[in-house]
């Protein structure tokens, strides 16, 4: 079974190093798996990260864009290479380290268990749990009325509708979808809404919310509004 973990960065700069410090690398030796990270021309540091990384560490690919594609960009390149190279599951890793790679061996436990399309983190299950991890008061208040209006809407019970942490299965999760997809951080809820479309499910674990006081740069352009906007427009076609 081939497994690709994809990390996406941009302006992540040491936090990169971190995450392979956590990475569930024992669990991984059971399958045959990749960690590629994937850089959208950060223009600082991070590629010197990247580097010694693939340097220090066996199973590791890398790719550095020419040119910036944009969050939902960087991640159709990564699923590109996942299909052209014949994997089985893909699973998103953020470079800002905000989500811990720890929670990997639960989540592919859980696609290949219930055989269902995504498995999501959710920060929201326990909503004292992302208070606790440093969750700001606005996005934790702007995340639970997002969330319950998408379920309002569509006759589902998530419990975090804006997470960017994700492990697809790519026997259900189709590449040809893709193109019309957002390259901007609208790619998320995309996916969401196609899934739905489609009839397949997607399933959520818990996972711990963390927030440090230096973030990279790759959810500054995510806006409450933009969320909202986009959601309503999609239902409206």
């Amino acid at each position: 079974m081939k497994i690709l973990i994809f990390i996406i960065t941009y302006k992540a700069s040491f936090r990169v190093k971190n995450i392979l410090k956590e990475m569930p690398v024992n669990f991984l030796r059971k399958f045959d798996y990749k960690i590629l990270i994937s850089d959208d021309y950060s223009g600082d540091d991070t590629k010197d990260f990247i580097t010694e990384l693939k340097n220090k560490y066996k199973n590791i690919i890398t790719k550095f864009n020419s040119k910036n594609l944009g969050y939902g960009g960087n991640i159709k390149k990564c699923m590109k290479y996942a299909y052209k190279k014949k994997y089985n599951f893909a699973a998103m890793v953020h470079g800002d380290n905000q989500y811990s790679p720890k929670y990997l061996q639960q989540m592919i436990r859980k696609i290949i268990k219930t055989d269902c399309a995504a498995i999501s983190g959710s920060r929201m299950q326990i909503k004292k749990s992302a208070l606790r991890g440093g969750m700001p008061l606005y996005k934790f208040i702007g995340n639970i009325f997002l969330t319950n209006f998408f379920n309002f809407l569509h006759g589902t019970s998530f419990t975090d509708c804006h997470t960017g942490y994700w492990v697809y299965n790519l026997n259900k999760v189709k590449y040809q979808w893709f193109k019309k997809f957002d390259n901007g951080f609208i790619f998320d809820l995309d996916m969401r809404l196609k899934l739905l479309r489609e009839k397949l499910s997607i399933k959520e674990i818990f996972i711990k919310t963390r927030y440090g006081t230096e973030r990279s740069s790759i959810h500054l352009k995510y806006a409450f509004f933009f969320f909202l906007r986009t959601l309503v427009k999609k239902i409206l076609k």
